[in-house]
């Protein structure tokens, strides 16, 4: 039987970290705050969405697909507790194609094993995958003390992940609870096509819930960066070669197309030149800009995981004893339920 999972924070530096401990190069993931197509092109390319969600009983109409009527396309059934962050990730890693994406050995021989495997199979492989497991219970929250699991009940909140992916020209729902793949639509741009989808769950819990958010599995911006500035990089010596052959000759031949570059066209006046000159040179340190922004960002991710990793329990039950023994403990926590007294008497005040 499977050893537990834990529950882990939707965060993407946590899942970040969890999609580089997998082995998978060149990605990370992004919240996303804004629906609007704008938003999504600063982050492009976008592999998929992660939705975090409070899970309620409901009626679904739409028609849930026979998974094996697309067998390539990776989904899971998820067949044990508190993974469910976990199988989302992978439900959008699994079905990047591998031309775009180095998924690593943990993942790639994982993908390879269970490719003929159906739905309830490759979640059981997943639950029982000892590398996945030990990724994902990296983030588990030190306790105290041992707490037996138990069901949750009507009163308690649950929360769900799913994930959007796009597949072979087609955009699908991917819900390990749900027994197959839900087909959204098809198109070029697949955003365009799950982006309703998502905005009519938003819109179905806003009015009675706010603990929901967005993210999105993305290639490194860094390294997408690092390309661009290459190619901004090129532009800026094929214009100082034409400055250059200008200012011996005094004229310039016609240029023909750069085929590598069909949308950049070198000018053929001085003034022209220097134009595209000063656009190129400053997008090149725009990108730098975002260069630094992200490792800073990395760093400060690195930081949070560090503190969300450490056992600090040893620590506050010192901390604890040492005000005991001075005599102080029972003061603080006197003090400490006046204040929450005190707090929930003025909650009570509001009017409803």
């Amino acid at each position: 039987m499977a050893e537990n999972w834990c529950t882990i924070e939707s965060d993407p530096g946590v899942f970040t970290e969890v999609i580089e401990n997998f082995g998978v190069e060149g990605v990370q993931v992004e919240e996303i705050y804004d629906l609007d197509p704008a938003s999504f092109a600063d982050l492009a390319p976008v592999y998929g969405l992660v939705f975090l969600f409070k899970w309620k009983q409901e009626e679904d109409p739409r028609p849930i697909m026979d998974a094996a009527s697309e067998p390539d396309l990776f989904f899971a059934t998820q067949v044990i507790n508190n993974a469910c962050a976990t199988q989302a990730l992978l439900s959008i890693l699994m079905n990047i194609p591998s031309s775009q994406v180095n998924l690593g050995s943990t993942l790639q021989e994982f993908k390879s094993f269970s490719s003929q495997f159906p739905p309830d199979l490759k979640g059981l492989a997943i639950s029982n995958s000892d590398t996945i497991r030990r990724v994902h219970n990296s983030f588990s929250r030190q306790e105290p003390f041992v707490i037996e699991e138990s069901k949750a009940t009507e009163k308690d909140d649950v929360f769900h992940f799913i994930a959007y992916v796009p597949f072979n020209g087609k955009v699908y729902e991917l819900d390990g609870l749900k027994a197959g793949p839900i087909l959204l639509g098809e198109g070029d741009d697949w955003l365009s096509v799950a982006r309703p989808a998502v905005q009519a769950r938003i819109e179905r819990y806003a009015s009675s819930e706010v603990r929901f958010n967005l993210m999105a599995v993305i290639k490194n911006r860094s390294q997408v960066a690092h390309e661009n500035m290459g190619h901004h990089r090129q532009r800026v010596e094929r214009i100082d070669s034409r400055l250059a052959l200008l200012e011996s000759s005094g004229s310039l031949p016609p240029v023909a197309p750069d085929e590598s570059d069909p949308e950049f066209t070198l000018a053929s006046t001085l003034e022209d030149l220097r134009e595209q000159q000063v656009k190129e040179q400053s997008a090149i340190e725009g990108l730098q800009r975002l260069i630094e922004d992200e490792d800073r960002k990395f760093r400060t991710w690195r930081e949070e995981n560090v503190r969300r990793k450490h056992n600090y329990i040893p620590f506050v039950m010192s901390l604890l004893k040492v005000l005991a023994e001075k005599g102080m403990l029972k003061g603080m926590v006197e003090a400490a339920k006046k204040k929450a007294a005190d707090a929930q008497a003025m909650g009570g005040n509001k009017v409803k």
